[in-house]
C-alpha cells in the first residue's frame, strides 16, 4: 500500500506534515533534516524542489529555494541523496515542485526516480487539472504515485467534487487564496471555510497548509481536518542552522 494511503488509514486526526526545501541551509542537509523530522515524531514530509519562479510561494521559501540552488541542488542530485535514506525512512515523503522543472526532467522518469528514491506522491501546484486527468494520472497510477491536488477558498464545490472524485491520498486545503506564510491566527472567513469544506463530507481526507505558524493555528487546523502542513515557519527556524532546534522549536506547537 502507498504509504501516504497507509498513513491516514491508521491516523485519523492530529496528522503533522512538514514541508523544507531540499538542499536548504546547506546543500547536504536534505537528509539529516527527513531524519530528524521522522525521530521527533513528524507524521510526513514534503521535500520541496528548488525553483527560481515559484508562483505559490511566499518570501520566506523562495529566499530558501534561491539559496539552495546557488548551492547545487539539481532534482538529479535531490533523488540521489533520497536514494542513499531511502530504507532509513518510513513515513511518507512527497515532492513539491513546479511543472516546468518536472517537464523538464520528463515525467515518467521523475516517477521512476521518485519510486526508487522512496517517493509517495507530489505536489505539482501548476499542474492543470486537465492535463493531470489526461497526461499525468495514468503515469502515476503505474508507478503507484499519488498526486495531491490543492484547493482554495474560491475553489468551486464542483470543482472540489472533481477533484475528491479524482485523487486519491488527500486534498491539501490552502487556508488563503494567497502565497504560504506564516500568520499568527485564522480569521472568521478562514474558519467559515474549514467547515464549509467539512460539511460536504469527501472522501478524501485534507490537510490544511500556508499560515499554520503558532500553536493557535495548528491547532485550528487539527480541528478543522485531518492534520497540518507547516512550511514557512518551519524554514525560518531552519535558517538559524540548528536542524535538531529548529525541529524540537516547531514540535512545541503540539
Amino acid at each position: 500500500m502507498n504509504k501516504i494511503n497507509e498513513l491516514f488509514k491508521t491516523k485519523k486526526a492530529e496528522i503533522l506534515s512538514i514541508y523544507f526545501t531540499a538542499g536548504f541551509p546547506k546543500l547536504d542537509d536534505t537528509t539529516h533534516v527527513i531524519k530528524a523530522l521522522q525521530a521527533n515524531g513528524v507524521d510526513m514530509i514534503e521535500v520541496g524542489i528548488p525553483f527560481s519562479d515559484p508562483m505559490a510561494d511566499g518570501p520566506v521559501i523562495q529566499d530558501s529555494g534561491s539559496i539552495a540552488l546557488r548551492n547545487g541542488m539539481t532534482l538529479k542530485l535531490l533523488f540521489s541523496q533520497l536514494a542513499a535514506i531511502k530504507h532509513e525512512v518510513q513515513i511518507p515523503l512527497i515532492l513539491m515542485g513546479y511543472l516546468n522543472s518536472v517537464m523538464h526532467y520528463g515525467f515518467e522518469q521523475f516517477c521512476q526516480d521518485s519510486v526508487a528514491s522512496g517517493i509517495s506522491g507530489m505536489i505539482i501546484p501548476d499542474l492543470p487539472f486537465k492535463d493531470y486527468l489526461e497526461t499525468y494520472k495514468p503515469i502515476a497510477d503505474k508507478y503507484d504515485l499519488k498526486i495531491i491536488m490543492l484547493i482554495t477558498p474560491a475553489t468551486s464545490e464542483e470543482r472540489i467534487r472533481l477533484i475528491d472524485a479524482h485523487t486519491e491520498g488527500f486534498i491539501y486545503m490552502v487556508s488563503a487564496a494567497s502565497t504560504t506564510g506564516a500568520k499568527n491566527a485564522f480569521d472568521t472567513p478562514t474558519l467559515d471555510y474549514f467547515r464549509r469544506i467539512h460539511a460536504m463530507q469527501l472522501k478524501n481526507p485534507r490537510l490544511i497548509g500556508f499560515g499554520i505558524s503558532n500553536r493557535e493555528t495548528l491547532q485550528a487546523a487539527f480541528a478543522n481536518a485531518s492534520g497540518a502542513i507547516i512550511g514557512s515557519k518551519f524554514i525560518t527556524l531552519l535558517a538559524q542552522g540548528d536542524i535538531d532546534l529548529a525541529v524540537h522549536t516547531l514540535l512545541l506547537y503540539k
